[in-house]
């Protein structure tokens, strides 16, 4: 068919990758820096509601649907329009097709997904669980197995990062997951808060002078660790100061620690055990530190890490000691394969909607 252009615009970074048909992937600075020979472009886009369960060919009505949704995923979905508007400027001759993160978490079942709140608010407008790094856990879900050499039933997946997920896999379908309504709810986050009592959120609008945007405005820009620790909520920065006795910033990396080891054990008893653990994105790859940390409060789960490993990995790794029975695994986020992919079946599907 040819190659398709991914366009992944996340909350924290713009990623433009070409994909070929072989599945190799090549960086590109720009869309002006786009090679020649791409026939489609696919775009990453966080919240699809629940309109969008499969991948889409954007036309006007799609893309108006997708801005309609922004609400719901304000630091993903208008950064994804941006970048839609600019690569169909860019690139006009060829089909743009729209792939959501929240698609690969269709198959949570409804006692993971269904909030206990009135029907109306569940039925007519349509809040639930929608999950979200979809992409990212599908390929962990399917690169896993390849890098232990061996088929893997109850998986959990840590896509730690500017925005951070933990989702239980059961046979490759995704069972349930930290993030739901929006991509608020979970763990603390880089500038997002996770998950925090409804109640605390009444009380500020009541008591001290909040209204919806200004709320909405703290929980996601100014919260998550950037609030813990003070300054920068970057995991890097967050390190390096605790290890320079920040108080502040070790409590940011404590909270954060304490979170997702909470949420990995939900998840594993979602998937009924574990058999393997996924670390990926910037934090999961990159953070010795906090896989260490995580891995030795989830000892109970038969997690143990092998030090010398975890130190020196490179993903696509297992981290696990050879008397672990649950596997840790590090995996490099390539979300543009899937994407890609995603595209290149859609299209090759529909006669037309080709370009």
């Amino acid at each position: 068919m040819g190659a398709i252009l991914v366009v992944n615009a996340g909350s924290t970074s713009l990623k433009l990758n070409v994909v070929d048909d072989e599945g190799r992937s090549v960086a590109v600075d720009s869309l002006e820096r786009v090679p020649t020979g791409v026939v489609a472009v696919a775009h990453r886009v966080v919240h699809g509601g629940s309109r969008f369960r499969d991948p889409v060919v954007v036309d006007a009505e799609v893309r108006a649907e997708i801005a309609a949704l922004e609400p719901l995923a304000p630091l993903h979905n208008a950064p994804a329009l941006e970048s839609l508007d600019r690569a169909q400027r860019a690139l006009p001759d060829v089909a743009h097709v729209a792939v959501f993160d929240t698609a690969f978490h269709r198959t949570i079942p409804q006692e993971a997904s269904v909030y206990a709140v009135p029907r109306r608010w569940r039925t007519e407008w349509g809040v639930q669980r929608y999950g979200f790094h979809g992409l990212s856990v599908e390929w962990c879900a399917e690169r896993v197995p390849s890098v232990l050499g061996h088929a893997v039933e109850r998986l959990v997946v840590c896509h730690l990062g500017g925005g951070s997920s933990v989702t239980a896999v059961r046979s490759g379908r995704s069972v349930d997951t930290t993030m739901g309504f929006s991509p608020l709810e979970g763990v603390p986050m880089t500038t997002r808060s996770g998950s925090i009592d409804p109640g605390a959120l009444l009380y500020l609008l009541r008591e001290h002078g909040f209204d919806a945007d200004s709320l909405d405005h703290a929980l996601n820009f100014d919260s998550g660790l950037e609030a813990l620790a003070g300054r920068s909520g970057d995991m890097v920065d967050v390190e390096r100061r605790a290890a320079a006795a920040d108080s502040d910033a070790r409590l940011a990396l404590e909270v954060f620690v304490h979170r997702v080891t909470a949420a990995v054990a939900a998840m594993a008893a979602a998937a009924g055990g574990l058999d393997a653990l996924a670390f990926t994105a910037g934090i999961g790859e990159g953070s010795v530190l906090v896989r260490e940390r995580i891995c030795k409060r989830l000892e109970f789960l038969d997690v143990l890490l092998d030090g010398k490993r975890n130190r020196t990995a490179e993903p696509d790794c297992d981290l696990a000691a050879d008397d672990s029975r649950a596997r840790v695994v590090v995996v490099r986020a390539r979300e543009e394969l899937v994407a890609a992919r995603a595209a290149r079946t859609l299209l090759a599907s529909d006669r037309r909607a080709k370009p």
